[in-house]
């Protein structure tokens, strides 16, 4: 269903307040009048700096009615039906003034319809309100909204440069509208204009710009942010199970296959510094679908409701960008019990999360890392939530030399001058980035010293490091004790 129909029906189910959170003010404003015009309803606009006035309609602001109380009042002494829109009030809601004369306009609805709508960037209802209330959310553009967005801006540019015409590269732009999902349609369309106004085209060279204004925009809140650098599984070691099992799913959920269940997600278990994090990037990139990375931590505010209110907002996005991974690392952080202090903002958050993956539709491949899955609520490891829970352990000494050759390739040194077999099996028991940080340290020895790095130096390096499996074997032992009958291997 669309916004204008679902607005539509909030009206007709007579709902006395509705709150809007959004930043698309004037979106909200038209979307408003389209479905009070056809209920035959009058729309009126309150803000601080005018008061109330008709909305599209050239007639004066009503007079005296700036002032939060008044603005109120007037609406309680209305004696017909309408919709009357507060502008950013949520400061206003925290005065117990304001506070009764809005419950007291609630309480009369039956005698006399005034909807009253809460439209800000966020609002914060008090209790004594919210039975009145019901939220509505601005949808995001899904493929085809973007399309239209798209030549709104190439018909713009071109009347504002005839007789110039924009140069398209079909391919450029069929990246440029998937990178643009997920976006509220301003940030689309300033990020469009920002490609285009450039070099007068879309073009491949348009794609970094986009990617890297998104990436930006996502990151504002903290909470949900996109990946560009996601690893291919070319360069992670082993894990041979885990690849296997993707790759027979990749066409069940980035394709059109018939007949089979969507892949839900998976959760890695393991070992610290084993590649649960990057294997959950390298997932994104074997499927080539975008990535984003779900922040627990970020989630948590200090007032009722927020916390759970951030997690929502994030799958919305999340679902907007469908196909794609969300990367949720170190889960265990974020919804053990007794995280988010002691007001069960944990427990709310684990319900709003259980939720969403019960319900979802979209194509959203959950992919969560954990190291310490003991601190899991049994409801969310329950068989059904993930498809399959993965336990990454230690490289074996194969996936130890396939590790160091990877790590030498990338700071530009020729695997074949090393005797990677030898040096693995003496770093037994080392993770993935303890060989990395091992190799590089022998490096910063090589430089010192002004010799090239050889097998020297790196056994020198492997010998003085003491590994976590050695620093903490017990622990270690025993988590991958509890793994062993529980869950699959990944290599």
């Amino acid at each position: 269903m669309n916004d204008e129909h679902e607005l539509g029906l909030l009206l007709a189910s007579r709902f006395p307040i509705i709150a809007i959170d959004s930043h698309e003010e004037p979106r909200a404003l038209e979307l408003l009048a389209r479905c009070a015009s056809r209920h035959r309803l009058p729309v009126f606009a309150w803000s601080l700096t005018s008061g109330w006035k008709a909305l599209h309609l050239q007639q004066m602001p009503f007079a005296s009615t700036q002032e939060p109380a008044a603005a109120l009042r007037h609406v309680a002494a209305m004696r017909q039906p309408g919709v009357h829109v507060l502008l950013d009030f949520h400061p206003f809601l925290r005065e117990p003034l304001h506070v009764r004369l809005l419950k007291e306009i609630a309480a009369d609805y039956e005698r006399v319809p005034r909807t009253v709508v809460l439209l800000s960037h966020r609002n914060e209802v008090p209790p004594e309100v919210e039975k009145f209330v019901v939220r509505f959310e601005l949808a995001l553009p899904d493929e085809a909204a973007i399309g239209r967005i798209v030549e709104d801006e190439v018909q713009a540019w071109e009347r504002g440069h005839a007789p110039a015409r924009l140069q398209r590269a079909a391919p450029a732009e069929a990246l440029l509208r998937q990178h643009l999902r997920g976006l509220p349609e301003p940030d689309v369309r300033r990020l469009l204009r920002q490609a285009i106004e450039a070099d007068g085209m879309l073009a491949d060279h348009d794609v970094p710009r986009v990617v890297a204004g998104k990436h930006r925009i996502l990151g504002r809140d903290g909470a949900l942010s996109f990946e560009i650098d996601t690893g291919r599984f070319a360069e992670v070691a082993g894990l041979v199970r885990l690849k296997q099992w993707l790759e027979r799913r990749r066409a069940a959920f980035v394709g059109d296959v018939t007949g089979l269940d969507q892949p839900k997600g998976i959760l890695l278990l393991g070992v610290q510094g084993c590649g649960k994090s990057l294997a959950a990037k390298a997932v994104a990139g074997a499927w080539r679908v975008p990535l984003m990375r779900l922040d627990i931590g970020a989630l948590f505010n200090k007032y009722l409701g927020e916390t759970e209110r951030n997690l929502r907002e994030a799958l919305k996005a999340a679902d907007a960008m469908a196909p794609c991974v969300l990367w949720v690392d170190e889960i265990e952080k974020g919804l053990a019990e007794g995280q988010g202090g002691d007001n069960g903002e944990s427990r709310r958050l684990l319900g709003t999360l259980l939720t969403w993956m019960a319900e979802r539709r979209s194509r959203v491949f959950i992919v969560a890392t954990a190291n310490d899955i003991e601190a899991l609520p049994p409801e969310l490891v329950r068989k059904g939530r993930f498809d399959e829970i993965f336990f990454v352990d230690l490289p074996d000494a194969a996936a130890r030399t396939e590790v160091l050759r990877i790590h030498c390739v990338k700071r530009g040194q020729d695997p074949a001058r090393f005797d990677l077999r030898a040096l693995a099996e003496r770093a037994e028991g080392f993770s993935g980035a303890e060989l990395e940080q091992a190799l590089i340290c022998a490096l910063y020895e090589a430089h010192a010293l002004q010799r090239p790095l050889d097998d020297a130096l790196l056994v020198q390096e492997i010998e003085r490091t003491r590994p976590l499996s050695r620093v903490m074997a017990e622990r270690v032992a025993r988590l991958r004790a509890w793994a062993a009958e529980r869950t699959v291997s990944a290599d």
